[in-house]
């Protein structure tokens, strides 16, 4: 198996049986996000201690195989880390979307960040780069309190 095939294998298997798609029991922060051409729809919820690490953190929503699985991916990725490497990971795999040829993250250890490199084949698709992005950008709202559902049609 090739590592193309490998990618899509694992994005397929995320898209069919996501992670984490529920909502977190006493979340104390939450987000939603909203991809209009595509239809893409995603609600997160997020369980800080008092030291700002992720407890717990899910996501109800739908939409196409790659907005789907790139949310469990992320979900399932941030689950212990402190709101420091959350936002360190995000800016990260944003770069790595938009325009970063790898992830050069401290705080991903290698099988994570192969998880994350299998959304990379969606910079060649300028339209589905906001599907994959769209958990990503809710997830820092959800953190900052944003108050404004995120519209990835005013994101750049």
């Amino acid at each position: 198996m090739n590592i193309k095939e490998l990618y899509q294998e694992i994005i397929l298997e995320h898209g069919k049986n996501p992670r984490n798609l529920r909502k977190t029991d006493n979340f104390n922060k939450d987000a939603k996000g909203n991809n209009p051409l595509c239809g893409d729809n995603v609600h997160i919820y997020l369980k800080l201690d008092k030291k700002k690490k992720v407890e717990d953190i899910s996501f109800e929503g739908s939409g196409c195989a790659i907005s789907m699985a790139s949310a469990s991916i992320m979900t399932d990725l941030m689950k212990g880390k402190e709101e420091p490497e959350v936002k360190e990971i995000v800016n990260d795999f944003l770069g790595m979307i938009k325009e970063n040829p790898e992830l050069e993250s401290k705080n991903l250890k290698d099988d994570e960040k192969t998880r994350l490199m299998c959304l990379s084949g969606v910079k060649q698709y300028p339209m589905r780069v906001k599907c994959a992005t769209l958990s990503w950008h809710t997830l820092i709202s959800a953190i900052d309190n944003a108050q404004e559902e995120i519209n990835t049609e005013k994101l750049d």
